[in-house]
């Protein structure tokens, strides 16, 4: 190895999803002393964290999922124009390895790079092969997943696979050590609402219906955080309004990770990063999908976990406050089994995903033993 640190480029782009398991892997590969690049759009620029103090580079990107032949082919002039300036980039910089993260964002780097012949992964955050990393995925020579198995993964390309796990957050690491809270007979019940980066108004529509329909004896014992969009808030708030909870309500907690760690029970949308998260601590979770989401990537996740004995499956069109009321009394009047799904949740976890990554990714470059 050449006693200049190796430089890999990071190429990521777009939702949390995308985001969040990049910034965590820059994170671990920086304190082992590597040299790192963001190869990113226009929305890069907003970045902060790790990512946001990156040597950063932004180019052309399309999204693939496009409707319409205008839209297509507004895409495709886009996404060529970005391999051209990616490749140029890649030129200057001369990486040693790039990875990408999923997400049109992605797809021109981790094109020019193949073309290239540097050595490339990509990582796979849902239970679900993502439609931008599908196009790579015979280009790349390593897939990285966030679960032990992955559908639209095409049977060839499976030697190339390895379950890393799903990359969290500094801040969720550190609450990895609290064990899951004890319920008493008569002590409060914390519950955490989590609705994503925008809130979800089902969830808004249907957990305070659904609590007021719980006996007093339980009602009184509730402490809920619940996340809102901000034009439902005064609506929940008025929801609550008499049924003797006692309800904090946000549009965005930014102590996310210390409000999971007290959580009894967490009732969330099933996005790769909540997931991973829930598993990462052990808190056992009811998830409801999104249900338009691109090739149903969140009903995967929540089957995964479901599966695993680590959370309960509602589909968005049985949540209703009738089903999910029922739910809630049988789980609070059986403490015993929301601590063995907890169990189960943190059993199924990856805590140490970043590391495994950046294993990974070091392992690419050619005579490479680690910085």
């Amino acid at each position: 190895m050449s006693n200049s640190p190796a430089l890999i480029a990071l190429a990521a782009g777009g939702t949390g999803g995308h985001v969040f398991p990049a910034e965590a892997l820059a994170s671990v590969l920086l304190d082992r002393g590597y040299r790192l690049a963001l190869i990113t759009d226009k929305r890069g620029a907003a970045y902060g964290g790790t990512l946001g103090k990156l040597e950063t580079f932004r180019i052309s990107a399309g999204g693939i999922a496009g409707r319409g032949k205008l839209s297509a082919l507004r895409s495709a002039l886009e996404l060529g124009v970005g391999i051209i300036q990616a490749r140029s980039i890649l030129k200057r910089i001369r990486p040693a390895a790039v990875i990408g993260f999923g997400g049109y964002a992605s797809v021109p780097g981790m094109a020019a790079a193949s073309l290239a012949g540097i050595p490339t992964a990509i990582h796979e955050q849902n239970a679900v092969l993502g439609r931008a990393n599908r196009l790579l995925a015979a280009r790349v020579r390593r897939i990285a997943t966030s679960f032990a198995e992955v559908s639209h993964v095409e049977a060839r390309l499976a030697p190339k696979l390895v379950h890393t796990g799903m990359p969290v957050r500094a801040a969720i690491l550190a609450q990895r050590d609290n064990a899951y809270p004890e319920i008493g007979s008569e002590g409060p019940i914390e519950l955490l609402v989590l609705g994503g980066s925008q809130g979800a108004r089902i969830l808004s529509e249907v957990v305070p219906a659904a609590l007021a329909r719980l006996p007093e004896s339980l009602r009184s014992r509730i402490r809920i955080a619940q996340q809102c969009r901000p034009e439902d808030l005064d609506g929940v708030r008025r929801a609550y309004g008499g049924t003797g909870i006692d309800a904090t309500l946000d549009s965005f907690f930014a102590d996310v990770p210390e409000r999971l760690a007290r959580a009894h029970l967490v009732i969330a949308r099933a996005g790769a990063s909540t997931v991973a998260e829930l598993t990462t601590l052990g808190r056992p979770a009811i998830l409801v999908p999104y249900p338009f989401a691109i090739d149903d990537h969140q009903t995967a996740n929540a089957h995964a976990v479901e599966d695993s004995g680590g959370a309960w499956l509602m589909q968005q069109d049985s949540f209703t406050p009738e089903t999910l009321a029922s739910r809630l009394d049988s789980l609070f009047t059986q403490p015993e089994t929301l601590v063995r799904t907890a169990q189960c949740a943190r059993n199924s976890g990856r805590p140490n995903a970043a590391q495994a990554l950046a294993d990974l990714v070091v392992g690419l470059i050619p005579n490479e033993s680690g910085a």
